[in-house]
């Protein structure tokens, strides 16, 4: 069965410093919602915030799994990723000093995942080929789009049917990032999962969304329910397109 990711009314930073004001989004069922935003709008805040990481201060997060819903608010991280929610965080937090495979294989410690580790083990591999060619290169050695293939790898262990992005494209070449957004579209698709994925580059986000909102000073700017709604709205135009 599908599932889905609603936010309602989100308040959220950090100590006395207030990053999201009533944000308010949803990822439908098999849809893939881009979050838009430069640096220091509140993406990550928000991913967090949905992973437990970041505890919000008034506002609901729900997330539907096989027809039940669940409330993630005050839930610890480890509960919801063990419901099937998976996070790829921006820089992506490797284990540098351990293998291609050790990587993988710590990602699989939800009991879900435990059951078939070699299924998703083997799944991964032929996802990212490259990752069987380093199976055991330490983490750490190798190029940053290599590591961002693991980690979206490590995330997919988790046998998940919701995934988080953060920032995928951060630090890569043009032509990287273009590969990497056309695996998570690939891996979606192959996956029957459900993406939100914050992003800053613009262009090549919007290829592979659905739909997608824009953030800015922690509030929703703007919502598209297009890609072509978010190619042809003015906030856009001027914080991205430079018109």
């Amino acid at each position: 069965m599908a599932s889905s990711l609603s936010v309602e009314g989100l308040v959220a930073g950090y100590g006395a410093v207030r990053v999201l004001e009533d944000v308010t989004l949803s990822v439908g069922a098999g849809e893939t919602v881009t979050l838009l935003g430069t640096n220091g709008n509140g993406k990550s805040t928000l991913m967090k915030s949905i992973m437990g990481i970041v505890r919000p201060s008034a506002g609901r997060i729900t997330a539907e799994i096989d027809g039940v819903t669940y409330d993630l608010v005050g839930r610890s991280t480890e509960d919801i990723v063990d419901l099937g929610i998976a996070f790829v965080p921006e820089g992506r937090r490797l284990f540098p000093k351990l293998s291609v495979t050790e990587n993988l294989l710590l990602g699989a410690f939800r009991p879900t995942a435990r059951s078939a580790i070699q299924r998703n083990l083997d799944l991964c591999f032929e996802t990212f080929p490259r990752l069987r060619e380093r199976a055991g290169q330490l983490a750490g050695s190798m190029s940053g789009g290599e590591q961002q293939m693991l980690a979206l790898a490590r995330a997919l262990m988790t046998a998940p049917r919701i995934l988080l992005i953060d920032e995928p494209s951060v630090g890569l070449a043009p032509l990287l990032v273009k590969r990497i957004i056309d695996k998570i579209k690939e891996l979606k698709e192959g996956f029957q999962l459900t993406v939100l994925m914050a992003e800053q580059n613009f262009t090549q986000a919007v290829r592979i969304a659905d739909r997608g909102y824009v953030i800015v000073h922690g509030r929703i700017a703007f919502a598209g329910d297009s890609a072509e709604a978010l190619n042809n709205n003015d906030l856009i135009r001027e914080f991205y397109l430079g018109a």
